[in-house]
């Protein structure tokens, strides 16, 4: 009898455990998925109330100051940045730093300008964690994950994306 009983408890409470993690942190959305930004505060205090992004199509990269990959990734996606400003492609990226000082102080010291935030709980649920960066998301305009990649990519590629921009 109290085997049975052990394995009922372990069985609620293996389920709630579950329950409760899922809200913390969903798994990395894929290709079809569809998903909303929440509202975010850009590094330099810009405001993007959620459904900013809604209606446009945004390139998502993760990166961090310390990534090596990242750190040969960024310079394509600042071009891209500068390339697809006036286009209605959006590009936002999100720091995984913890400490946002470190990600300030890099962003300063080879002058990028693409959108930046930290990472944030709210993202956190959206994307998943990171087990990979760089890694890029591909928005659609309506809320679509259109693409997944992960890693470094060639230079070509990166610029490759302005493709998804409404005026191309």
């Amino acid at each position: 009898m109290w085997l049975k009983r052990f394995a009922v408890w372990l069985s609620v409470t293996t389920l709630c455990a579950g329950m409760a993690l899922a809200g913390v942190a969903r798994a990395t959305p894929a290709k079809g998925d569809e998903i909303q930004i929440p509202s975010l505060t850009l590094m330099d205090g810009q405001q993007r109330p959620a459904g900013y992004y809604r209606g446009k199509p945004v390139i998502v990269q993760y990166w961090a100051s310390w990534c090596p990959f990242c750190g040969r990734q960024n310079p394509h996606l600042q071009r891209l940045w500068d390339t697809a400003r006036n286009t209605g492609l959006e590009v936002l990226t999100v720091s995984v730093d913890t400490d946002e000082a470190e990600a300030r102080a890099y962003l300063e010291d080879r002058g990028y300008t693409f959108p930046t935030v930290m990472q944030t709980p709210e993202l956190l649920h959206v994307f998943g964690k990171r087990r990979v960066i760089p890694k890029i998301f591909v928005i659609a305009a309506d809320g679509r994950v259109m693409e997944v990649i992960p890693g470094e990519m060639f230079e070509e590629d990166v610029l490759d994306l302005i493709k998804y921009a409404p005026d191309q």
